[in-house]
């Protein structure tokens, strides 16, 4: 089986994450979810833990809120790997004040070399109203750049809106 890449888009609370864990459990391998989240207050953690008890079982677990091209670097082709959500992990270079455009670039390079089965998660942020500071705005631009270079790349692109999918590119 050669690798592919699907890439999974919706705004927020929109199901996303849900159907992508479905959509990476139905393709039968061994799984590994590739974390970018940090929690840095009690709500967070509730979202955490609330994503993975509703995964429930069978995962292999990497958490990697900054790099995680690196977990990308070696799978073997046998394997089904969810990475959620590019949206936190390009947050999380932002606020450490990293250069995203080389570490979106080996992301991209890690994703085309992978031979496993690559799903990812990214929030669709371009949709609402124009953020109000200039730090928002961009981020909000280069979420909406990320995006464009991950469906570029894509097998297959799904945007969900309440928890339903839509094909924008290739087939399920």
């Amino acid at each position: 089986m050669n690798g592919s890449l699907t890439l999974v888009l919706g705004g927020a609370a929109s199901g996303k994450s849900a159907w992508a864990e479905g959509h990476v459990k139905s393709l039968g391998l061994p799984m590994i979810y590739v974390a970018t989240a940090q929690a840095f207050d009690d709500e967070m953690n509730t979202k955490i833990a609330a994503h993975r008890k509703g995964r429930g079982a069978g995962w292999e677990t990497v958490e990697t809120p900054l790099f995680p091209a690196a977990a990308l670097r070696g799978l073997p082709a046998d394997r089904a790997v969810l990475v959620d959500c590019a949206t936190m992990w390009l947050s999380n270079l932002m606020l450490n004040e990293m250069e995203t455009e080389p570490a979106v670039d080996g992301f991209l390079a890690a994703l085309a070399a992978s031979p496993a089965q690559v799903t990812v998660v990214s929030n669709e942020v371009g949709q609402g109203i124009v953020p109000d500071n200039a730090l928002a705005r961009r981020f909000r631009d280069a979420q909406g750049r990320l995006n464009i270079r991950l469906a570029a790349q894509a097998d297959r692109v799904v945007h969900v809106v309440a928890g339903l999918p839509n094909v924008l590119k290739g087939e399920l």
